[in-house]
């Protein structure tokens, strides 16, 4: 009878090991890919200038990254995985939402410089759900012994990919106007209230070029103005004769008799109207056709028709060729980002003003909060019968959209509306260096959980 107790203890403490290891060795990958990326781009080696890592990042964004969508997604999706993988979009806003409730405690309790408040809300609620969604995949299923069976790494890009055009939105949208630079950053020069922008250094990081290349290129005259309060507050410094002078018309009427005012009146666009047409007019929504958009639109496309599919997708199909030289491109994908990853944390921290509390409040909320609340919502949703039935690899990417730290996307936006830049720098430093230990500890719970009781 002890022998058998024994051999019971011996059996589970093995199982309990090949789990450990099964989630420790994918991140073990991911760190190696990134150390040489580290040294290269550390200030006392330079042996890899930053000009380098920047081209890098530019052939990530507009080539890799959209060959590893479009050679993964495609295969995988249809009419009907598109109603069955519904939640994983609607997952996103939902980890969103709790990041945002999250973010007004960490304000409400760590009491940030009053500028930096909507910056604290906004780095605890968008997570990356992107490059390191994608690498964690990749590195986890890139073996014989995938645990998520041999379809692994196909289904896992493409469940990943799938909820990437969701951030993309919200970012530009939402945190776009939630970024506006604070009016304190501004000067009144004159009575009729124009504002000027108080010089600051906007020294754009490697974190900014890793996500989206050439920024500087997409910023507008509006980007580093606060424009909705200046717009809706009567501090304008657009230019009103762009649009119908409500006065004049109104003074046209006494003048010109009640049959022209009556025309007059019925043209005029009212005033929050107009207001609410220039705001969308100045929210950059062309910027989510990125390259990795449109690879996974294109994706879906091709995907749901299965004429277009046949052509492109498969072992005979006509224009395998070329899908065979995409899916080489693509495989460089997850070393890039790695490699780019590492070259943004040889930088350093940049300074912030920030204050370590706030920063450690982030810290905590999104890398060690959030995720548990996740572990909640994917259970409920689960027992809902929301998700697919059996899926383990769906439920892990659903969690794993609760774990990563903050998108790197949001250093991007800092830099166009020249806001919180340095902060946004050094905040993203230590969560990724953070975020090694928590992504660890983390995808060990999943893997005990998945495997085990879910």
């Amino acid at each position: 009878m002890m022998e058998a107790f024994l051999a019971s203890v011996q059996k589970n403490i093995k199982s309990e090991g090949e789990e450990v290891k099964s989630a420790i060795l994918p991140l073990l990958k991911l760190i190696a890919l990134a150390l040489p990326g580290l040294i290269l781009a550390h200030p006392k080696v330079q042996l890899v200038p930053k000009a380098t890592f920047k081209l890098l990042s530019k052939l990530v964004f507009a080539l890799f990254l959209p060959c590893l969508i479009f050679t993964q997604l495609g295969p995988s999706i249809s009419l009907e995985n598109i109603v069955r993988w519904w939640f994983i979009p609607v997952n996103v806003i939902i980890s969103t939402a709790i990041g945002c409730l999250l973010g007004c405690l960490v304000a409400f309790i760590c009491r940030p410089p009053r500028e930096f408040v909507r910056f604290t809300i906004i780095m605890t609620a968008f997570g990356n759900t992107g490059n390191i969604p994608l690498a964690v995949v990749a590195s986890v299923c890139h073996s014989s012994d995938a645990p998520f069976g041999p379809d692994c790494y196909g289904n896992g890009i493409a469940y990943v990919s799938f909820s990437q055009w969701v951030s993309v939105i919200l970012v530009y949208t939402l945190v776009y106007h939630m970024m506006k630079p604070p009016l304190e950053q501004y000067d009144i020069v004159d009575e009729e209230i124009e504002i000027e922008l108080v010089p600051a250094d906007l020294s754009k990081p490697l974190l900014v070029e890793a996500e989206l290349p050439g920024i500087e290129e997409k910023e507008t005259g509006h980007s580093k103005t606060p424009f909705i309060p200046r717009l809706f507050n009567s501090v304008s410094g657009i230019s009103q004769t762009n649009f119908p002078d409500l006065e004049a018309i109104e003074e046209g009427r006494e003048e010109g008799g009640e049959s022209s005012s009556e025309s007059i009146r019925c043209l005029a666009e009212p005033r929050v109207a107009r207001k609410i047409r220039v705001v969308s007019e100045q929210t950059p929504i062309h910027h989510i056709l990125q390259p990795p958009t449109v690879a996974s639109f294109l994706a879906i496309v091709i995907g749901v028709i299965p004429a277009l599919r046949h052509m492109v997708y498969g072992a005979h199909a006509p224009l395998e060729v070329i899908t065979d030289s995409l899916g080489t491109m693509a495989d460089a994908a997850v070393p890039s980002v790695m490699l780019i990853l590492g070259g943004m944390l040889g930088e350093g921290p940049n300074e912030s003003k920030l204050g370590i509390r706030t920063t450690i409040g982030i810290i905590v909320a999104r890398l060690l909060v959030l995720p548990v609340i996740g572990i909640g919502v994917v259970y409920l949703a689960d027992k809902w019968n929301f998700l697919i039935a059996g899926d383990r690899l769906y439920q892990f990417v659903l969690l794993l959209q609760y774990t990563t730290p903050s998108a790197i996307l949001l250093g991007v936006i800092a830099s166009l509306r020249g806001y919180a830049v340095k902060e946004a720098s050094a905040l993203l430093f230590w969560q990724h260096v953070c975020a090694v230990l928590s992504l660890s500890m983390y995808i060990i719970v999943y893997f005990k959980l998945l495997f085990s009781y879910i």
